[in-house]
């Protein structure tokens, strides 16, 4: 097979029956949590995120990524010269621990104790015949005030999701935003931008399992995330093989040096692809990307 030719059978989604699948986790985790005694009470959002949400998983690499959210409780962050009192809310006794731990007993309950294991960020949902891993993530809402107000008087913020690790980091993430911005990036490449990043995990996959160096540990949201950062008359080629060329040889070029890219964001824009707090680097971005260059044998 040629590469345009692999390209595009790269470029299809998930079978029926893998889609279903993963449909299936993320409706029975849904169904742990809210039959749960202890949480059905509780405000909370059970929904689909990352590359299933945005449909660019991929065929025999499909997992589900299921967020689990309570809303009654919640983080805020304030700008300078705001706080709880101005605009309204209250602390609260309950902690992100004891809603961490909340989930797990609901899951172990629907699932039983050998099909959950409890991970520093998610819980992992072991997968059979009738539905795919799942990797649920317990969170609080995330409210990240601007310091505006709309036309009530109602403080404005951006809605997001925030976890604490077992390790006591804290991890801040925008899904629905990221969500959002895939679709409108889509619908103006008419439905190529997604179709390049499967095609670009599809690589990765077939470069790790051909033992490629600097393919390992290379995150599915970063593929994403530099797929996003490339510039939309990328698309505009008639074939993969040249959509491929134009968004490797861009982000490659860009990611070659911190400034280049120093203003890129993830595909929410609420957050720098390239900062301290990452679990990547631009370094590690720049070698997979010269390596994919390299293996597809452009000049």
């Amino acid at each position: 097979m040629t590469w345009e030719e692999t390209f595009t059978s790269w470029s299809n989604g998930p079978g029926k029956t893998e889609q279903d699948r993963c449909d299936n986790a993320v409706a029975m985790v849904t169904d742990a949590i809210r039959n749960d005694d202890d949480l059905k009470n509780f405000n909370i959002e059970v929904f689909p995120q990352g590359s299933y949400k945005a449909r660019t998983n991929i065929r025999q690499g499909s997992d589900v990524d299921i967020c689990v959210m309570l809303k009654s409780t919640f983080f805020a962050d304030y700008p300078e010269g705001l706080a709880d009192e101005q605009v309204g809310n209250s602390s609260s006794p309950y902690l992100y621990s004891t809603f961490k731990n909340t989930v797990e007993r609901a899951l172990v309950k629907k699932f039983g104790r050998d099909q959950v294991k409890r991970g520093s960020k998610a819980f992992d949902v072991h997968a059979n015949s009738y539905r795919v891993d799942a990797d649920v993530v317990p969170t609080f809402e995330y409210r990240s005030y601007t310091g505006k107000k709309d036309m009530y008087g109602v403080h404005n913020y951006h809605s997001g999701v925030k976890l604490i690790t077992d390790k006591g980091e804290h991890i801040v993430n925008w899904p629905e935003q990221a969500y959002d911005n895939g679709v409108s990036r889509n619908n103006d490449t008419l439905r190529k931008y997604k179709r390049c990043i499967r095609v670009l995990k599809h690589l990765r996959n077939h470069m790790q399992d051909k033992n490629v160096p600097n393919t390992k540990d290379m995150a599915s949201f970063l593929i994403e995330c530099l797929v996003w950062n490339t510039p939309v008359e990328a698309f505009n080629k008639q074939s993969y093989y040249d959509m491929m060329r134009h968004i490797l040889a861009h982000t490659c070029n860009c990611t070659r040096a911190d400034e280049e890219c120093k203003e890129w964001g993830e595909v929410n824009e609420l957050k720098y692809l390239f900062r301290p707090n990452q679990p990547w680097t631009r370094l590690q971005a720049n070698q997979f990307l010269n390596a994919a260059w390299n293996y597809i044998g452009y000049k």
